[in-house]
């Protein structure tokens, strides 16, 4: 059985411009138990669906300057919690993640959970790695895609020298602290309080193994476990003809120039307006929120 984690919910109390209440699935462990997935919706439910995935060491709380604009416009947002994150369950070990349990755990609740269709999603950092798997694999279930600051890496190819010392500290350092990290992945300075909501979900060390192993889980050798699977996604990929928009930052080290690749192997890719959002960082999302909120409505609008 897979040991679980359960962040209280008193950590969760006053987040700073983030109202929506938690809703809860669950979802097999795949090792003969359960685990508990937090999202949160907002926007009419009869809109078109709008799916955010947060990537590493974040969680929804980051979308919280997008979704007002999303909902504004008439469409229904999904923002889950990865397992490991946010108000969701933490496997407490770290080798109870790996990346195909996390492709599994996030297509169970997706799917076999909320039902969703005719999906755009959104997916930066580990939001793409898992949810260009989940385009590749079930391109049924989605309309359109919007990758910002992300990838499907396959191991063929180097990994930036920004991404493997980022990828050695989160394996060796002493103190891991979730907020600083993401105020480093940052353009501007984060108030005092959205720093520490960042580490709310995160109450000692033992609930941190899902930020600890993650950047060891992205693969950086071809003969990665995670491989063989992200190379018959990335055949998918090259089959996905419905609208395909990159829109990352002009200021992250890590992900800077991957936009090329989808724009050159995705066909639903070609011809479209793909956009680089001045003036964000690795997290896009804090820096320019609302303007990447507002790329994902005009894609919508002009292909209905």
């Amino acid at each position: 059985m897979v040991e679980i984690l359960r962040t209280p919910d008193e950590r969760f109390a006053d987040l700073p411009d983030f109202p929506y209440p938690p809703r809860y699935v669950e979802v097999d462990d795949l090792d003969g138990g359960r685990l508990r997935v937090a999202y949160v919706e907002d926007g009419p439910a009869d809109g078109e669906t709008v799916l955010l995935l947060h990537g590493e060491p974040s969680w929804s709380f980051l979308y919280r300057r997008m979704i007002p604009v999303l909902a504004a416009a008439g469409l229904r947002v999904v923002v889950p919690d990865l397992v490991g994150f946010g108000r969701s369950d933490k496997p407490a070990q770290q080798e109870d993640h790996s990346y195909g349990r996390h492709v599994e755990w996030l297509r169970q609740v997706l799917f076999d959970q909320l039902d969703l269709r005719a999906v755009t999603v959104v997916g930066q950092d580990w939001g793409g790695l898992l949810g260009l798997r989940l385009v590749g694999e079930h391109p049924d279930r989605f309309a359109r895609v919007v990758a910002a600051n992300t990838g499907l890496p396959t191991g063929d190819h180097a990994m930036s020298e920004a991404f493997l010392a980022w990828q050695r500290f989160a394996a060796a350092a002493d103190r891991f602290e979730v907020g600083r990290v993401v105020q480093n992945g940052t353009v501007t300075g984060l108030p005092a309080d959205v720093v520490a909501a960042y580490d709310a979900p995160f109450p000692d060390d033992s609930y941190k193994a899902g930020p600890r192993v993650f950047p060891s889980l992205v693969p950086t050798r071809p003969d990665d476990p995670a491989a063989a699977a992200n190379r018959a996604a990335w055949g998918g990929l090259a089959r996905f003809d419905k609208p395909f928009l990159t829109a990352f930052s002009d200021g992250d080290p890590i992900t800077g120039g991957g936009d090329r690749v989808f724009r050159a192997v995705v066909p639903g890719a070609h011809g479209m307006p793909h956009t680089t959002l001045a003036g964000g960082g690795h997290f896009l999302q804090e820096d320019v929120g609302p303007e990447l909120a507002r790329v994902v409505v005009d894609l919508i609008a002009a292909t209905p």
